[in-house]
């Protein structure tokens, strides 16, 4: 029997007990949940192991890999550039990165590189997790591609490449990389690293895709023919879906990989406490990263409807999920919820009408390509006793 450990105010009694549940079903490993409401932390919990070989207790400083929910904190190093006039959002990309303007993405916008506009879903040439640590390189890898689409006529979800691109406008515009930039800006006093130390490796969470007691699969609640659709393109290893996701490779030990860990994926290598990823969200609400204006701007919906590489439906601003089939929140959140999710279940989460910010990360990997149900539930639970 696994023991929840740590606060959780009377008042927000029901995530504790959805998170206590997700355990007593058998279907974590090892987890945590944060949720603050404005500055106040009301949820903060954790239990389990983050690490089945050694049996090592997960705690509270236990970091994890959240994949995904990378992307909101590279989009939010994004706007915070824009909101300094280091670039326009709706000006064109070859103003400031020249050799980007070549085989048809001449007229592409910094806002269709970070709402997955831009038709570089996949990289054209595999790459390993050593090549992918030098973000110039797979810069300039993209910037020679021909698109997949027109540029700004469809959007499909760049779930690697986005990091990359992204990441351009970072680093030609501040010099640094995504990483770098987010620890010295925003994210100096939050234990949340796009490039973490040896020492933070260390001691984060491993990564497992079986349940604790075996390795049946949760089920997935989603209807089946589009799982089905999904399920089929992602073991084709031609289908944009696969491209997009498995490449670069992670190499041995998959997202387990000091080489990726160390460097610093900014679409899906960000390692990070609960505490941490809710903090992020909590001071993006409060508006100590960008003004509540710019954040406004990057979560509007720049997109919305089929997307080219999900074959679901997807709802982006300027890097910000909103809410859709892909980013799954409760009713209540529909129209004010934003952030990201990421592979496996991990979630970000904030609401700019209710101030309330939350974060999940977990070891054991789900089978979902989006909304975890082990998330939702969590997200569910919160949404409940704000009402």
């Amino acid at each position: 029997m696994t023991t929840v450990q740590g606060h959780c105010d009377p008042a927000f009694s029901a995530v504790r007990d959805a998170f206590e549940d997700n355990f007593a079903t058998g279907r974590e490993v090892g987890a945590a949940v944060t949720v603050y409401a404005g500055d106040r932390l009301v949820v903060d919990l954790w239990g389990g192991v983050a690490d089945r070989r050694t049996g090592r207790e997960w705690g509270h400083d236990t970091p994890c890999v959240a994949f995904s929910c990378t992307k909101a904190v590279t989009a939010a190093a994004a706007a915070l550039l824009a909101e300094r006039g280091a670039y326009e959002v709706d000006g064109q990309v070859a103003k400031w990165w020249p050799e980007f303007a070549v085989g048809g993405k001449e007229e592409t916008t910094a806002a269709h590189l970070l709402s997955h506009q831009g038709g570089l879903a996949a990289l054209a040439r595999p790459l390993s997790a050593e090549e992918a640590a030098d973000p110039k390189a797979v810069a300039d890898q993209l910037a020679s591609q021909t698109p997949e689409w027109v540029p700004g006529e469809a959007h499909g979800y760049h779930a690697l490449t986005y990091g990359w691109l992204a990441g351009e406008i970072v680093r030609r515009h501040s010099g640094r990389t995504v990483g770098q930039f987010v620890k010295d800006e925003f994210a100096r006093d939050l234990d949340l690293w796009i490039g973490a130390p040896d020492s933070v490796i260390e001691r984060a969470a491993k990564l497992t895709a079986t349940r604790p007691g075996g390795s049946d699969p949760i089920s997935l609640g989603e209807a089946q023919d589009l799982l089905t659709r999904m399920s089929n393109a992602y073991l084709d290893p031609q289908s944009l879906l696969n491209r997009a996701l498995n490449n670069p490779s992670p190499g041995k030990g998959g997202y387990n990989n000091p080489v990726v860990l160390r460097g610093g994926w900014p679409a899906a290598g960000m390692v990070t406490t609960a505490p941490a990823l809710a903090g992020f969200y909590r001071d993006l609400l409060a508006g100590r990263i960008v003004r509540q204006d710019t954040l406004r701007a990057a979560i509007s919906p720049r997109v919305s409807g089929p997307d080219r590489v999900l074959l679901a439906d997807s709802s982006f601003g300027l890097g910000f999920m909103r809410p859709s089939s892909s980013y799954r929140v409760p009713h209540a959140g529909r129209k004010t919820a934003f952030g990201h999710s990421g592979a496996g279940g991990s979630l970000g989460l904030g609401d700019v009408e209710r101030g309330v910010a939350m974060a999940y990360v977990m070891n054991r990997m789900g089978n979902e390509l989006s909304g975890d149900p082990r998330a939702y539930q969590l997200a569910e639970a919160v949404y409940a006793c704000l009402s």
